[in-house]
This record gives structure tokens, C-alpha cells and sequence, in this order.
């Protein structure tokens, strides 16, 4: 009867995750794993009190990598966040993978950052170096290598033109820096498209 259970644990151990028992042992430094038995987690990784991880998400690190997510985080189904010997660190409240999975990777040498209250979604992916500031957002099937978004509010502020930079469409965003309050939209080669403020998308309600 313990034969399965068995043969998961030994390949969990083999491709550096946690067993299924630790896994689900991380409940006792509170984080939120509704199904443990879907979630790969390797050992090592600095998950705060207040961490969610729905199933299918994927934590691994390699090579001597670094990765920390900090109170709050949320990793929605399809979430896979991999270490290869780069560092990536991710802040309280970001929101990573609703609407279709979200990839986020570091090789060796890479910085990947991720600000509070971001919100990564749609089946994008985070790729060689990367600061998304607090409050940004990547909404879409998008590949961001070596951007930055700049620090602002979340997408819960008011003001569009107060909240962090942002990406959105499908597409690839290379070496782009977008600026708080800003936006590009594109469907293509996101270097190729306007930046504009957020309130072109969110004008404000006429009395």
C-alpha cells in the first residue's frame, strides 16, 4: 500500500524537490498549500508566513540559485519559478499566474526582483535580468528580458497615472524600461509600440 507514496518520494528526491510530507510540513511555517500532493518545491527556498501555492505551481532551485517569496504571495495554478543559479527574489502581496500561468527564470548571474503588490499573469514569463517595481503589472502572454517597471501604487490605486509601470498584450519586451504611471500595450515587438500614461486606458469617470 505505501509503494506509490513511495515512488513519488523517491522521484521528488531525485529531480531536488521536497517529499510529499515535507511539502505539506510547510503549513507549519504557514504557507497555504491546498493540494501538496501537485506542488514541487525545492528544499532551501525561503517561503514567508502567509505564502500561497495553488497546484501546479513549481519552485525549484539549482545550481546554487537563490529564491525567496515574501509574505503574502501568491502563486496561482501554472506558476513555475526556477533558480539556476541566479537570484530571484519576490515581494509581499505580488500576485503571480492567475489567468494561465506565469514562467519566471534566473540563470547564473541573473537578478530577478519582483515588488510588492505586483501582479504577473496571463502566461507571460520574467527572463535574464529583470526589476518589476512595486505595483507593476504584466498582463499577457508576454516575454520580458531585462526590463524594469517602475514603483507605484497597485491596480487597486485610483489613479492609473499613479500606479507602477506596465505591460500588457502579447508579445516580446526586451531591454524596455516603463516608467510609473506608464503603459505599453502592444502585440508584436513591445519596443515598436508607444508608451502612453495608464489614464489613456482608464480615463476618469465624467460626473
Amino acid at each position: 500500500m505505501d509503494t506509490p507514496c513511495l515512488t513519488t518520494d523517491a522521484a521528488r528526491r531525485a529531480l531536488g524537490f521536497l517529499t510529499l510530507d515535507e511539502t505539506i510540513r510547510l503549513a507549519d511555517r504557514g504557507v497555504t498549500i491546498p493540494a501538496p500532493h501537485s506542488v514541487l518545491v525545492s528544499p532551501g527556498i525561503s517561503l514567508a508566513e502567509g505564502v500561497a501555492l495553488w497546484p501546479g505551481t513549481v519552485l525549484q532551485c539549482l545550481d546554487g540559485g537563490h529564491l525567496s517569496l515574501a509574505a503574502g504571495t501568491i502563486c496561482f495554478p501554472g506558476t513555475r519559478i526556477v533558480s539556476k543559479g541566479g537570484r530571484i527574489e519576490i515581494g509581499p502581496g505580488v500576485e503571480i499566474g492567475d489567468e494561465g500561468g506565469f514562467t519566471i527564470k534566473a540563470e547564473r548571474g541573473a537578478d530577478i526582483t519582483v515588488g510588492a503588490g505586483a501582479r504577473l499573469l496571463g502566461g507571460g514569463s520574467l527572463n535574464l535580468s529583470n526589476r518589476i517595481g512595486r505595483g507593476a503589472q504584466i498582463l499577457g502572454p508576454i516575454r520580458c528580458q531585462n526590463c524594469s517597471l517602475g514603483d507605484g501604487g497597485t491596480y487597486r490605486d485610483p489613479d492609473p497615472d499613479s500606479r507602477g509601470g506596465v505591460l500588457k498584450g502579447v508579445g516580446v519586451a526586451r531591454d524596455l524600461e516603463v516608467l510609473k504611471g506608464q503603459v505599453i500595450q502592444a502585440f508584436g515587438l513591445f519596443a515598436e509600440a508607444p508608451m502612453r500614461p495608464q489614464s489613456y486606458f482608464h480615463p476618469p469617470e465624467k460626473n
